[in-house]
């Protein structure tokens, strides 16, 4: 699982087209992003791209293969699928791949944030409701021992 510095700096070059994207080592593997967001990983200096069902076919198409992350447990992929060596030579076609995969990411990313917000909404809420009086019998008991 090593990853050259040659090969990071190969792929962010290739993405220039894009705009700025940033490459961040991390579990012996390098992360990228662009305008702040996860949208690929570079493992055994192999590209592998965010996809969901808009863009899986087009990665399908050209034969690419999920990211593994365990290679003893091949049954558990990720949401990323290697990029076909004819794409990654092109900077314009990669640009436009890493475009759509930018956006899944993005969109994944505000959906969970909605997600964290409203869970963090009803914690909040939770604190604030007054917590309810505990009363000795019935309602009618209370009724009667009410002193007049």
């Amino acid at each position: 699982m090593s990853v050259s510095k040659d090969f990071v700096d190969y792929v962010v070059e290739q993405l220039r087209l894009l705009g700025v994207v940033t490459a961040r080592r991390m579990f012996g593997g390098v992360g990228l992003y662009y305008d702040g967001v996860f949208f690929g990983l570079i493992d055994d200096d192999t590209l592998f791209l965010r996809v969901d069902d808009s863009n899986r076919s087009d990665f399908e198409r050209c034969g690419s293969k999920p990211f593994v992350p365990m290679r003893d447990k091949p049954e558990v992929s990720m949401n990323y699928f290697d990029v076909p060596a004819e794409v990654l030579d092109d900077p314009d076609s990669l640009s436009n791949w890493a475009r759509k995969s930018a956006a899944i990411a993005r969109s994944v990313a505000a959906q969970k944030a909605q997600v964290r917000n409203a869970r963090a909404r009803q914690a909040k809420a939770a604190k604030r409701r007054p917590a309810k009086k505990k009363t000795k019998g019935s309602a009618k008991q209370l009724i009667r021992a009410r002193p007049k």
